[in-house]
């Protein structure tokens, strides 16, 4: 069976855009490359010359207003190794067919705001500067390794199924940024694992159906603008802001992200490559449906710039803080609600480079060793000016998770850190307060206490005989139940109130009953807190 002829080629194209123009009808991919990897490489400073090169006229055209199929066959624009000339101006279109270009080189930039396409895929191309603002997908949005000169404009574009860009690496627009993604929104992915930036990443407002995927990136701020800026970012799963696994040529392989128990052990041969930040990082106001992960994440911070990890307000049951320390700049918590925290006690910052005021979390999941002694440390990190809520957060969290003790091991370090505010005669009470009961949380020292005191009273009235107030109805003076009875509260033990001290031994006494108080008070505060734990 032949198919019918059907000369309708336009009049003054060039050999490979007539080329072009066939394969076009047929759906068949218009493959300009020589065969030899140096000379097709899109990237490389080979020039490609006019049996290579097509005018971007001709593209748009076919694209906007092409030819029929032939019978039996479906238009479709499929490229590789060619050279696009001219400015591909496709604004305002509705593209039907299907694009889909490989290793091609366009000599200048790709126009396509409020343009509509089926699926548009540009794999491993040289772009000068993708302008895509308000563009609609029916289906994907694929630019896998390509490299964009002066930047990708995606402000408010819809992104039918997955945008990928996997492996692309992009240089700044004059303002900045490098991709620029304001109010975006795609129905399902967006993959950008190991991409690399020269300029800010900006997804404010963005809205991503399924997960965000940064593993194993390096995002690069440029001309004193942050390396991610992502205010009320939306995901409906989990943001991955961590390593991945690649391979020594470059290839890569699943990811490290799973929980414990860890996922699959990668290949022998790859290595882990973390997610790199140069420059801030903003997350404020960010909606996670699951997770936020940091492992393996990378901050390098300008603390000059006062440059900022900022997740203000983000809400999400589960934050994954185990990447490496910042050693500059501050990573902000403040408002942030979190169901469970998974973190490492070697990923937060020092003193003053963490900020957590109003920060919610419910649990508490240490990722490896976490002693109390450096959870305490974190709290003080956040606090450089006294502030009693992350103390009574981190009590409540450990109560309702039963280590009762810890809790007040928390409370009293508040009290000790608030100490430091107090004027001298608040401190000096303060102090008394620690040394003699560790204000209330140590129960068995006020009991302590409470003994010496005893031993000190027995002691003394051995040595004393009072007179009775009433001869005939008093008990046999016993010294040991007298002290007992002074210190005692409420409870009497048939000695007090028999017998009349006379100077020094009134005082005495007086000091044993107020002293007694507060002892015992302090006791039966610690024996409740034991018995209605939490």
């Amino acid at each position: 069976m032949t198919e019918p002829h059907e000369d309708d080629v336009p009049d003054g194209l060039t050999g490979p855009e007539r080329a072009l123009w066939q394969a076009f009808r047929i759906g068949r991919t218009c493959d300009l490359t020589e065969g030899v990897a140096e000379r097709d490489d899109p990237f490389g400073g080979r020039e490609w010359g006019p049996e290579r090169s097509v005018r971007a006229d001709v593209v748009g055209l076919l694209l906007l207003a092409g030819p029929q199929a032939r019978s039996g066959r479906v238009a479709a624009l499929k490229l590789r190794g060619v050279r696009i000339t001219g400015v591909l101006d496709l604004a305002g279109g509705t593209i039907g067919p299907y694009v889909e270009l490989h290793g091609c080189r366009f000599d200048d930039e790709v126009v396509v705001p409020e343009a509509r396409f089926g699926t548009l895929r540009m794999v491993a191309c040289a772009l000068p500067r993708l302008e895509a603002a308000r563009l609609h997908t029916e289906g994907d949005l694929h630019l896998p390794r390509c490299r964009v000169e002066r930047g990708i404009r995606l402000t408010d574009a819809q992104i039918g199924t997955d945008l990928l860009v996997n492996q692309i690496q992009v240089w700044p627009d004059r303002r900045g940024r490098a991709i620029t993604a304001d109010g975006l929104v795609v129905a399902q992915d967006l993959q950008a694992e190991l991409i690399e930036t020269h300029g800010e990443v900006s997804l404010r407002g963005a809205k991503i159906g399924v997960s965000l995927s940064l593993r194993g990136s390096v995002l690069r701020g440029a001309q004193g603008r942050r390396a991610l800026n992502a205010p009320q970012l939306t995901v409906e799963r989990s943001l991955y802001l961590n390593a991945a696994w690649v391979y020594e040529d470059g290839g890569f392989t699943g990811s490290a992200t799973a929980t414990p128990p860890y996922g699959v052990s990668p290949a022998q041969d790859a290595r882990r490559k973390p997610v790199e930040f140069h420059g801030g990082v903003r997350l404020d106001d960010g909606r996670f449906g699951d997770a936020v992960d940091l492992h393996h994440a990378r901050f390098l911070l300008d603390g000059a710039r006062r440059e900022e990890v900022s997740m203000r307000r983000i809400v999400t049951p589960e934050l994954r803080f185990n990447g490496e320390r910042p050693e500059e700049g501050r990573v902000v918590l403040n408002g942030a609600k979190v169901v469970t925290l998974i973190d490492l006690s070697t990923s937060w910052p020092g003193p003053g480079g963490l900020a957590m005021g109003g920060f919610v979390y419910e649990n508490l999941v240490p990722y490896g060793h976490f002693p109390l002694r450096r959870r305490l440390e974190w709290v003080a990190a956040a606090t450089p000016e006294y502030a009693p809520e992350p103390y009574e957060r981190l009590a409540t969290v450990l109560r309702s998770s039963g280590e009762d003790a810890d809790a007040r091991e928390v409370l009293l370090a508040k009290q000790r850190r608030r100490r430091e505010t107090l004027p001298v005669a608040g401190k000096l009470w303060g102090y008394l307060q620690d040394l003699t009961v560790a204000y209330g949380y140590r129960p068995g020292r006020a009991a302590l206490w409470m003994a010496v005191l005893w031993a000190a009273g027995t002691v003394a009235f051995s040595h004393y005989r009072p007179i009775p107030l009433k001869p005939d109805e008093a008990p046999e003076w016993n010294g040991t139940l007298y002290a007992l009875d002074l210190l005692i509260p409420v409870i009497n033990l048939g000695q007090d109130g028999h017998w009349r001290l006379e100077g020094v031994w009134q005082w005495v006494a007086a000091v044993l009953i107020m002293l007694g108080w507060i002892l015992a008070t302090t006791v039966a505060a610690g024996a409740t807190r034991l018995l209605s734990r939490g």
